[in-house]
């Protein structure tokens, strides 16, 4: 296994999108046997619908246990716990997954009621719920969004929810930053299935949502988490665990490294500005049938900037093939600008920059 790859998809046919990210990575024949016992961990951090930007779109699920049970897998558990205070089976009835759990027929594990041992995480004992160590085959779920406290949240923090609500304020108490790193070290991800369709621009309990459309696979969550960062408009600096974590053996952060398969192309989207705070960011953009993904690229960068500096608006969509303009284009779309940043998308990192050197003119 090359543990460098990744692929990505996009669309709005989220069951569908996850079948075939599980198909073209080759998980099924990577599963330990018919029999092996299968988790997939989302991200349910709050009793929130997933177009909120906070939690994991329960379609997603839908079509992993499709996948895995078309190949022979049928002993699955959702395992997930809530944010410490929220009630998890509150968050399992509003985000969908006790009539997902019915439909398909699976196991829901709530951790908050789950045993707890104290693990050697690294040199870092940790408690961790039981149930880590029934599982053969661990798919996370995370949502790619921002957060108030690390920066990001996505495949290396959502492990917290395999950890007791104790340990959880714990963390907090210890800084995050290392018992995240060290968490990643003693609970081994097999697969990371990302949800990269709206999460939310820098809260990890959702309220701005910002569309992109995007799921994407990894087998390495560190490498993972790397490329989120450019995805949302950070380094790999501005998070300490995805180091950490790196340091720790847990994965590689080398993104340069990193070669991604593309399983279809983004097609242009509707208007995704749902929120107070993404409109009033959208205004700075002149986007002409833009896809989701570069459009919710360059609302990230966007917000990591003084947008009153701008020296007029940022263009951007399929609108602008074969055009000439004297602003800022964005994406391949924009090739005729006389100042285009090239990529099909362009990370959100890359836009940041080049958004700064248009600024300073």
């Amino acid at each position: 296994m090359n543990k460098n790859q990744a692929w990505v998809t996009y669309g709005t046919g989220y069951a569908q999108m996850a079948r075939d990210i599980l198909q073209a990575a080759g998980v099924a024949a990577r599963i330990p046997g018919k029999d092996a016992r299968i988790a997939l961990k989302p991200n349910l951090v709050m009793a929130r619908p997933a177009c909120d930007g906070a939690t994991t779109h329960p379609e997603l699920a839908a079509g992993a246990i499709e996948h895995l049970q078309e190949n022979g897998f049928h002993n699955i558990t959702i395992a997930e716990g809530a944010a410490a205070g929220v009630r998890t089976s509150r968050a399992f009835d509003v985000c969908g997954y006790e009539s997902l759990a019915k439909r398909y027929g699976v196991a829901l594990l709530d951790t908050q009621r789950d045993a707890s041992r104290t693990m050697d995480c690294a040199g870092m004992p940790l408690k961790v719920c039981d149930c880590v160590g029934s599982f053969d085959y661990l798919i996370n779920m995370p949502v790619v969004k921002g957060h108030c406290q690390t920066t990001l949240t996505c495949a290396l923090k959502n492990l917290k929810g395999l950890i007791p609500d104790s340990e959880k304020r714990r963390f907090h108490t210890m800084g995050l930053m290392g018992p995240i790193a060290h968490l990643s070290a003693g609970i081994r991800q097999d697969f990371v299935l990302v949800d990269a369709i709206c999460g939310d621009l820098d809260f990890e309990e959702g309220g701005t949502p910002v569309r992109r459309d995007q799921a994407l696979g990894f087998f390495d969550p560190v490498l993972c988490d790397a490329y989120a960062c450019g995805m949302l408009g950070h380094s790999v600096n501005d998070v300490p665990y995805i180091g950490l974590s790196e340091a720790l053996g847990v994965g590689s952060a080398d993104t340069s490294t990193l070669h991604i398969t593309e399983l279809n192309r983004p097609v242009a989207c509707d208007d995704p500005r749902p929120t107070r705070r993404v409109q009033a960011l959208a205004k700075h953009i002149d986007g002409r049938d833009a896809c989701s993904a570069c459009y919710g690229g360059l609302i990230h960068a966007l917000h990591r900037l003084d947008v009153e500096g701008l020296p007029g608006k940022v263009s951007i969509g399929q609108g602008f093939k074969g055009q000439k303009g004297e602003g800022l284009g964005i994406g391949a779309c924009t090739a005729g600008f006389a100042r285009c940043l090239p990529g099909c998308p362009p990370t959100a990192a890359s836009m940041l920059d080049a958004l700064q050197a248009w600024i300073k003119g």
